[in-house]
């Protein structure tokens, strides 16, 4: 059975629990990041358990950890992009290559958690959620576990010019994890369902599903060539692209709902506006 672990705000500070109940004090997500993926569950199993948990979620992620992001490894994906873009043959070049795209998506304390907010930029007509298997990944550049991951894009500055990529994807509540990270082995990732519901005024403006198993690349093979060149001491959550894309006519607006689902794991986040 998978453990699943959560972040809390508490009158002390920041607090994670295990399966309901909260660790010591002194546990942080770097440390278990910090051992070999056959020493977590031996690990978590020696802690103590402490009071049951009663306190919000904040986001599973320390502030210093990163969030990385893969592109373009579903067809879907690929076709969204070449809809939208100018340089379509990019995104096909990219989809056929042997090096996926990889891009910095956000730092620890830039990330929403479930029940937080999301924004959409001031300066972006055409602004999507996009439902992502995100991968945690130790230091020893192994899959421990996974959440849920809300890759919010700016398709219009894609699209009009692929070298915008990083004001698309990298600003305030553009990423949003959650609602926690559930520790289990990479080949139960394999063949997952991917959902997506957007809610407006209580009702539902757009569906989509999709599956792991239809990524074109491993994940292994995603993880590998994030850290061909890039350390991460405490620890990387690597989201693992797109399967499901909303149609041309469709943008996010203020108060909208949008519900991502990976596996068991349910993330949930209200649209704000740019400000």
């Amino acid at each position: 059975m998978a453990t699943y672990l959560t972040q809390h705000a508490t009158p002390k500070g920041p607090r994670w629990a295990m399966d309901g109940y909260f660790l010591p004090e002194t546990f942080g997500l770097s440390i278990l990041l910090s051992l070999p993926a056959q020493s977590i569950d031996n690990f978590l199993q020696a802690l103590p358990a402490a009071e049951a948990v009663q306190e919000p979620l904040l986001p599973p992620i320390q502030p210093a950890q990163e969030v990385w992001a893969s592109g373009v490894t579903y067809l879907r994906s690929r076709e969204a992009r070449e809809a939208e873009s100018d340089a379509a043959d990019v995104y096909t070049r990219v989809y056929d290559a042997a090096r996926p795209e990889l891009f910095l998506k956000a730092i620890g304390w830039r990330v929403a958690g479930h029940g937080e907010p999301i924004r959409v930029r001031q300066d972006s007509r055409w602004s999507v959620p996009e439902p992502e298997l995100t991968l945690v990944v130790n230091r020893h550049q192994q899959i421990v576990g996974f959440c849920a991951g809300n890759d919010v894009s700016s398709r219009d500055i894609e699209g009009e010019n692929p070298l915008y990529l990083p004001q698309a994807k990298f600003y305030r509540r553009s990423c949003a994890l959650g609602p926690g990270i559930l520790i289990t082995q990479p080949g139960e990732l394999a063949d997952l369902p991917v959902r997506l519901e957007i809610l407006r005024s209580g009702e539902p403006v757009f569906q989509g599903e999709t599956r792991t198993s239809h990524m074109k690349r491993s994940l292994e093979e995603l993880v590998a060539y994030l850290g061909r060149e890039l350390d991460f001491p405490y620890g990387v959550f690597l989201m693992t692209g797109t399967g499901v894309v909303p149609p041309v006519e469709f943008t996010l607006l203020e108060g909208d709902l949008v519900r991502v689902q990976v596996g068991s794991l349910m993330l949930e986040n209200a649209v704000q506006a740019g400000t």
